[in-house]
């Protein structure tokens, strides 16, 4: 049965926001605000935050930097997963995942029909591991990142959870690594 286990002590997880938006700064990132007061509110740590214009390639290199950094185990983007030609999220992070976590999609977009019905297909959340910290693309409305995290991430990112979560994981992310220079 989910849930939490009493017996097993919180770990903070290492988390950096990253919103895309061609028209805000960080002054008017509702979103990454947004992430920012879930994931503190649960405990975790900011590690860095940022806000960049819809560049696929600024993108990819703020992401390639926060998953070589040692003090990030996680990374959240809003915003830029949608149709439009300007969205390009999905495009600059996905290369960059050495596995796929598929079955984020599939949650996501279970609890997105729920609330917008057949609107979620407009969305191409995503999520995957790289060099041992965690991706999740979230879109870039307030509504859809409370929704990824009060249904799947504050459970997943929290090591109590149980019957399983990520972060019980983490020290085996980079395991087929071990001895290679």
């Amino acid at each position: 049965m989910a849930g939490i286990d009493e017996t097993r002590s919180f770990v903070p997880v290492r988390i950096a926001v990253l919103t895309m938006s061609d028209t805000r700064s960080l002054g008017e990132d509702k979103s990454g605000d947004l992430l920012v007061e879930l994931l503190q509110g649960a405990g975790h740590v900011l590690a860095d935050r940022a806000i960049l214009k819809d560049d696929a390639a600024a993108i990819r290199a703020k992401v390639e930097g926060w998953i070589a950094d040692p003090d990030v185990d996680c990374v959240i983007t809003t915003g830029g997963t949608g149709f439009t030609g300007r969205d390009v999220t999905p495009e600059a992070v996905r290369p960059l995942f050495e596995k796929d976590i598929e079955g984020f999609a599939i949650l996501f977009h279970m609890l997105s029909y729920a609330k917008v019905a057949t609107s979620t297909i407009q969305s191409r959340a995503c999520a995957g591991v790289a060099h041992g910290t965690y991706i999740f693309c979230l879109p870039g409305s307030p509504g859809a990142c409370r929704d990824a995290w009060d249904g799947i991430l504050v459970h997943q990112l929290d090591l109590r959870h149980r019957p399983c979560n990520l972060v019980e994981i983490m020290p085996r992310l980079e395991e087929h690594r071990r001895g290679k220079s």
